[in-house]
């Protein structure tokens, strides 16, 4: 693989103060951690995340596609061939009780701007800090609302590098998962179906909901958000509170003391700290409880 020949060919695709040859991950993640990308695109059109797509794989390039690196671990080794960000494409329109949002728009924001056109249904969500394309793969959800409850349509790239609008009996929700996950299509907009609601309680609602989360979870430290997926009939939180593991720490990398379900950088921490945690995490609870953890954050790249 030829870096600068490809360096060259995705400047001719796109804007070329939006490629990047070696690019340090770490400034995209929420952890502040993760090696370096051999190329990144941010991409500020549908047409430029498509000639992308064609390109690597016409090329049979490895092409990673991520939002805002919110739910996310890069390894300390980084990412090889083409990392495409679409934290650019963010524009979100409202039309009637309709809500479209592009990929790279924070939940939060879609979020507010139903807030600010009294439009119910997406309160939950003004404290997932994920994008609108996380939230979709993922099937965010928070406080008794998932976005399963309120997307109506969306636009992706399929596999094979074609645009398809894909409607509610497409989606294939599950708990942190949805078909977008399972057939690994770009999300490239998603059009949130509301209802008209009063401008009080909306507001109520998510002063409500942005107290729990300020004041139960450690935001004053980098994070990859809840690293584990609920256990059935349990919560993971719990379980590593009652494993005594609240404040252990692996290098730079600790057991939240504020909310046990999170993992925060308090000292300059890696990657590698946080999988090291995580491990350590998961053991200590199965041992004690026989439960195994499952991880809700995302760890891909090269050791």
């Amino acid at each position: 693989m030829n870096i600068l020949h490809i360096y060259n060919d995705l400047k001719k695709l796109m804007h070329e103060e939006h490629v990047f040859q070696n690019e340090p991950l770490k400034k995209y993640t929420f952890t502040k951690t993760g090696g370096h990308a051999d190329l990144l695109v941010l991409p500020t059109s549908y047409s430029e995340v498509e000639a992308v797509y064609k390109y690597a794989k016409q090329n049979d390039l490895p092409l990673t596609i991520l939002g805002n690196g919110s739910n996310l671990i890069i390894r300390d080794g980084g990412i090889r061939g083409i990392v495409m960000i679409l934290t650019k494409l963010n524009q979100i329109i409202v039309d009637g009780n309709r809500i479209i949002a592009q990929s790279g728009a924070t939940i939060i924001d879609v979020s507010r701007t139903a807030q600010a056109h009294n439009l119910t249904g997406l309160e939950f969500a003004c404290g997932i800090p994920g994008t609108a394309g996380g939230a979709l793969f993922m099937n965010a959800g928070a406080y008794g609302g998932e976005v399963k409850d309120v997307l109506e349509s969306a636009i992706v790239l399929d596999e094979e590098g074609n645009l398809r609008t894909l409607s509610k009996d497409e989606f294939d929700f599950g708990y942190r998962t949805s078909a977008f996950a399972k057939k690994n299509y770009c999300v490239l907009e998603g059009t949130f179906l509301c209802e008209t609601g009063d401008a009080t309680s909306i507001k109520e609602k998510m002063d409500e909901l942005t107290y729990l989360r300020e004041s139960k979870q450690p935001l004053e430290y980098p994070s990859c958000g809840s690293v584990f997926k609920r256990p059935p009939g349990h919560f993971a939180g719990k379980l590593i509170q009652d494993s005594d593991l609240q404040g252990v720490q692996i290098g730079g990398v600790q057991v939240s003391t504020k909310h046990a379900g999170f993992m925060v950088n308090v000292d300059h921490g890696t990657a590698s700290d946080y999988i090291e945690l995580i491990q350590h995490v998961q053991k200590t609870v199965y041992e004690k409880f026989g439960i195994q953890l499952e991880t809700e954050v995302k760890i891909i790249g090269e050791n």
